[in-house]
This record gives C-alpha cells, sequence and structure tokens, in this order.
C-alpha cells in the first residue's frame, strides 16, 4: 500500500481566473484550498448517495489534509488523538493525513491500542443490551436481523457509509471508526465512545486501511495511551 504523500496530495490546484487584477498570494492559495475541498467532499455515488458537504457548517480546521506528524508508530498505523479530535494515518517522512473526527461525549471516553479485524461498507448497526437499557425507545426503530435487534445499513444509520470495527486479541471492544450523516458535529464531544468521521473521509480511509492495521487512541496528558481497556458503547 501506498503511503506517500502524493498518494494523499489534495490533486491538482484550480487555476486563478478572472479580474486579471493582482491577487494575494495567501488569498490565492486560499482559492485553490477551497476548490479542492469542494472537490473532495462532493456528492459520492456510492450503494447509497452520499451528498455533498456544505463546508461553511465544518470548521475548516477538521478537514482533511496531508500535515507533519512526528511519533514513533509504524506507517500505515491509524492514531486518534481525541483531546483535539483528529485522526492520523500514519505515513512516511513524518507525515500523516489528519482528518476531523467526532469523539466520546463526557463518561464514554476510551482508550487502547486494538487492530482493525474487520471492515464493511454499509454497515448494520447492533445497538448494544445498555444502550437499550439507556434508551429505551431505540428499540422501536430496530428491525430483526441476523445478528439481532438491529438496523440495516443505509443513509438512515448511524455508522454511515463505512465502518472499522476495534478488537483486542480476540476480543471485540466494540469500538469503532464509523462515517456520519451529521457532519457539522466533526470537531465535537458528541458519540457514545466511538471516532465519527465525515462520510467522504472514512471512505477515504477504509481505502487505505486494510484489516490487521493497528490503531492507538491516545487519552493521557504525556500522549501515551492507555494499554489494554474495554471499550465505551458505539453511538
Amino acid at each position: 500500500m501506498d503511503l506517500s504523500r502524493r498518494t494523499f496530495l489534495l490533486g491538482a490546484s484550480a487555476a486563478v481566473v478572472g479580474t486579471g487584477l493582482p491577487i494575494d498570494r495567501s488569498l490565492a492559495q486560499s482559492m485553490r484550498d477551497m476548490s479542492a475541498y469542494q472537490r473532495m467532499y462532493a456528492p459520492v455515488d456510492d450503494l447509497y448517495p452520499v451528498p455533498g458537504i456544505e463546508l461553511s457548517r465544518i470548521n475548516p480546521a477538521y478537514l482533511r489534509r496531508v500535515v507533519e506528524y512526528q511519533t514513533a508508530e509504524a506507517p500505515g498505523t491509524i492514531v486518534v488523538d481525541p483531546r483535539s479530535r483528529y485522526l492520523y494515518l500514519v505515513m512516511r517522512d513524518g507525515m500523516a493525513v489528519r482528518y476531523g473526527v467526532g469523539v466520546g461525549r463526557s463518561g464514554f471516553s476510551w482508550s487502547g491500542t486494538a487492530v482493525i479485524k474487520d471492515k464493511q461498507e454499509w454497515p448494520d448497526w447492533y445497538p448494544p443490551k445498555e444502550m437499550f437499557g439507556r434508551q429505551p425507545d431505540l428499540k422501536e426503530q430496530m428491525g430483526e436481523l441476523p445478528g439481532g435487534p438491529g438496523m440495516p445499513g443505509g443513509p438512515g444509520n448511524p455508522l454511515g457509509a463505512r465502518a472499522l470495527y476495534l478488537w483486542q486479541g480476540n476480543k471485540d471492544t466494540l469500538y469503532r471508526i464509523h462515517g456520519t450523516f451529521e457532519p457539522w458535529t466533526i470537531g465535537t464531544n458528541v458519540s457514545s465512545g466511538c471516532i465519527r468521521m465525515i462520510n467522504q473521509d472514512v471512505i477515504d480511509l477504509y481505502n487505505h486501511t486494510p484489516v490487521g492495521t493497528k490503531v492507538v487512541v491516545l487519552s493521557s496528558p504525556s500522549g501515551r495511551p492507555k494499554r489494554n481497556q474495554t471499550a465505551a458503547l458505539p453511538d
């Protein structure tokens, strides 16, 4: 898998055209970046249509970009920093793809090291019994699926267009990295423990992340992950 910077560049920048007046360099760069982001977050023709993102509703700091990122983790590793609400896909040469994420609200945070044991397109959602206990009316939204009471994949599913399932050894942590149809929640503490991403971003991450990928979720002030903890419940 190619994890070089070239693979993740925003794409060819649009030429600045129009008035013929001098354009400040920073303004020209901003215009090129906006054009690239409009392409990056355009509608996606998938099994179910993924709508384009209204960029004005998202803090631009949480849009996907390639950044410098120093870490001892090997290229291909996913590092999640809930405190800054960023997810990093480590690349070579001290670089990473940085994605904005939504993270667990108070009481639902989790940290540790896990492995992606499964990944699904348009995943079904099976809320755990603890979630039904907290939200009894949730059962009314569920149907009977092969795995039990759940919600089939699709636009109304809170796991969005893709999901990556995190395991520790032979145990499912119940912790997921998944998409969302509420992109305005990116950059906030909103979920029941899982990491949510803009659908266009989780599709990009899914395409660059094989089963077996190591995932490190940070939490302590030192930035060191706490090991071997059980995850909170997914949204």
